[in-house]
């Protein structure tokens, strides 16, 4: 196994038992190391014993469900999350990516196919360790904002910090990356997710939005990130690169 494998703790919120043991097997058999919680009060108890990499979050949990708890943490983490959702319920899945989380997938579901999403999303959020993004640049001028590779959070012309979900970083990274070149949906989730798009995901709108509402941009007549009819989208102002010297 690879390293990024064996050292990442994989932490499985979920109230079923059987599923809770049984991903715990699945993924501890194959390099991860693996934390069960049955809700929100266990999940925050071993966020603080524990270090954690990722997080696999069932939506319907009892108290606080999982799109609350999800909207919490990316108040304060940036850990990826990953969302169960139940099968048929697009509005959900939706409404988990609205709330931050990195990639969501329907009960039933296979093992293996959870620990594909899991290991993308790792190395989607481990390509780039905080000390080589340092030694390449540490922050991104655009617009009058500025991207904070290192605190990987925004900072507005009057210094307002604004936090971003794991998912807005790397969807704001690649429009930084790629000034005034026009993106399409395939481009931008292979960019940021690392696989194809499917007809009816909207996981790219929906990051797109929430990007532009945290950035002022007016959804209906954007100035920022633009959009391109039947073409994509475009980041379409000038970026200027901080190095860390």
């Amino acid at each position: 196994m690879a390293a990024m494998d064996t050292n990442s703790h994989i932490l499985v919120v979920d109230d079923d038992r059987e599923i809770r043991t049984l991903l715990a097997e699945y993924l501890d058999a194959n390099g991860f190391r693996t934390l069960t919680a049955t809700n929100g009060v266990d999940m925050r108890k071993v966020l603080d014993e524990s270090r954690v990499d990722l997080i696999v979050l069932d939506l319907t949990l009892p108290g606080e469900d999982g799109l609350t708890l999800c909207r919490n943490l990316r108040a304060q983490s940036n850990v990826p999350v990953i969302m169960l959702t139940a099968r048929g319920e697009p509005l959900d899945r939706i409404l988990g990516l609205e709330m931050g989380a990195d990639d969501y997938l329907a009960k039933p579901f296979e093992p293996r196919e959870l620990f594909a999403r899991i290991r993308s999303v790792l190395r989607r959020t481990q390509a780039l360790p905080p000390n080589m993004i340092r030694l390449e640049a540490k922050s991104m001028h655009f617009a009058g904002w500025t991207l904070d590779l290192t605190a990987r959070h925004l900072l507005s012309g009057d210094g307002v910090v604004v936090a971003l979900s794991g998912a807005e970083f790397r969807m704001l990274k690649v429009f930084l990356d790629h000034p005034n070149r026009i993106l399409n949906r395939d481009q931008l989730l292979e960019l940021t997710q690392g696989r194809e798009a499917d007809p009816f995901d909207r996981s790219v709108d929906i990051q797109i939005s929430r990007l532009r509402q945290k950035l002022g941009d007016d959804a209906r007549t954007p100035t920022i990130i633009k959009t391109i009819r039947n073409e994509g989208y475009v980041l379409a102002t000038t970026v200027i690169m901080d190095d860390a010297g």
